[in-house]
């Protein structure tokens, strides 16, 4: 089901537009612009139905897993995926579970807080794979990458759930794996699953922009390959997010997708699944965009709703202002202005895809906004109300439903899905929330 030269890298600036070959570990065009993996072929609508069918994996491990069951959709290996012996030999995955048990549910509890009818709102549980969120997605075509270029080593920068998966992935497949990480800055609960999975730990004076500045530089300089966000393979593995959810749905578009903004990875892949999928044919609907950053690291907020120099950051079709960015960046710089927030998966200054992010706000006429550390936790504590478990972050996505309701934004009658990108990793913060009486869902203990 493949054609060689099928697939191959391309830079996201039109004006720029080199590409290159798929077999390329360059994680920008020589002009500094960030890549995509495009396809020439365009995927036939019968897939869906080869698709649900495989939901019954009859014993297949590529059939069972949340990502390669869409292998057609990202088959930048190009191989003929019918054949399980090609899949085996190129295709990395943790024996299918990654997005194995990932699909959207209705959670009561949280539609009534957010202000929706149950059955409008859904929300997707991603820390349910195998290191405890979403990146599993990602890693698992990264890797798949990394192993098709023979490389002897994956680094990445870390604020925990990368780590955890990478880590993971490295030891599954026996290579070796460099994470670089904020010295003091980081969960221990997600460094100890780093450190579980015999990670190499590189400690970094600064915080996660510089790690991820470090480990980029090292792996330019030593062999090493980079797996995160900024490495349009990671994008691919991330576009089976929205694929699962849209497909749950019968593939009837949902008015809403709704993601915690943070290096925004998630954001970039869901447009750019949207965006394949409605260029193929196989949807008609557009749904919209919604980025709920942190009010400790709001800088796509900022940007895209013009607070910073009064002008509305956007992506204008391939030519955004990206003076602006820089000039937010000093002025962040020059302020001493760090991210700060206790959702330290979102806790990041310097969004490494603020530009394919701005392309998925554009391309689904998307709106970016900031909740804070209180609301936040309200939110991951009423999910945690319905029977499921989600990180700090994650709560973003339930609290900013609710705020976007509020404003009337999100109708009362709109269908939405809200993307819960991990489970929770630093035991103490819902300890200290239900010890504290005075928020919204505590039990505090009795004695």
């Amino acid at each position: 089901m493949a054609m060689k030269g099928d697939a191959y890298l391309k830079c996201i600036d039109p004006n720029c537009g080199c590409d290159y070959d798929i077999d390329s570990t360059n994680v920008q065009c020589e002009k500094g612009h960030l890549l995509d993996v495009k396809y020439k072929c365009r995927p036939s609508e019968k897939l869906k139905e080869i698709f649900y069918q495989r939901r019954n994996s009859q014993g297949n491990i590529f059939n069972e897993s949340g990502v390669w069951r869409f292998r057609e959709l990202l088959n930048f290996c190009q191989i003929d995926t019918e054949n399980i012996e090609e899949c085996s030999k190129y295709l990395v995955s943790l024996d299918g579970a990654e997005g194995r048990q990932s699909k959207p549910y209705q959670m009561t509890k949280a539609a009534e807080f957010a202000g929706l009818e149950s059955n409008n709102m859904w929300l997707q549980p991603e820390g349910y794979n195998p290191s405890g969120s979403f990146k599993d997605n990602g890693m698992a075509t990264a890797v798949t990458h990394a192993k098709m270029v023979n490389a002897k080593k994956i680094v990445c920068a870390s604020t925990g759930n990368t780590s955890a998966s990478a880590g993971m992935f490295a030891a599954n497949e026996g290579i070796n794996c460099d994470v670089y990480i904020p010295a003091g800055q980081i969960a221990p609960g997600k460094l100890s699953q780093a450190y579980q999975f015999g990670a190499q730990i590189v400690e970094v004076d600064g915080n996660f922009d510089d790690a991820l500045k470090q480990s980029l530089d090292d792996a330019h300089n030593h062999d090493g390959y980079t797996v995160n966000s900024v490495n349009p393979f990671r994008i691919e593995g991330q576009k089976t997010i929205p694929f699962r959810a849209l497909e749950y749905l019968n593939w009837e578009v949902p008015d809403w997708i709704v993601y915690p903004g943070g290096a925004l990875g998630n954001t970039s892949s869901c447009g750019k699944a949207l965006m394949e999928l409605y260029e193929w044919g196989w949807i008609k609907k557009i749904p919209r965009i919604a980025v709920i950053n942190s009010e400790g690291a709001s800088t796509l907020s900022d940007l895209y709703n013009g607070k910073f120099e009064d002008e509305e950051l956007r992506w204008n079709k391939g030519n955004p202002n990206t003076e602006l960015i820089s000039r937010y960046y000093d002025y962040l710089d020059k302020e001493g202005l760090r991210p700060k927030t206790k959702a330290t998966a979102i806790q990041i200054g310097r969004p490494a895809n603020i530009l394919k992010g701005l392309r998925a706000l554009e391309f689904t006429n998307g709106v970016a906004t900031t909740v804070s550390d209180s609301e936040m936790l309200d939110g991951m504590s009423v999910v945690g109300l319905n029977g499921f478990d989600c990180e700090m972050a994650s709560g973003a996505s339930v609290v900013g439903i609710k705020k976007l309701i509020s404003e009337e934004i999100i109708k009362k009658d709109d269908i939405v899905v809200g993307i819960l990108t991990g489970r929770q990793k630093d035991a103490m913060i819902p300890v200290d929330y239900h010890s504290n009486p005075a928020n919204k869902f505590a039990k505090p203990p009795k004695n």
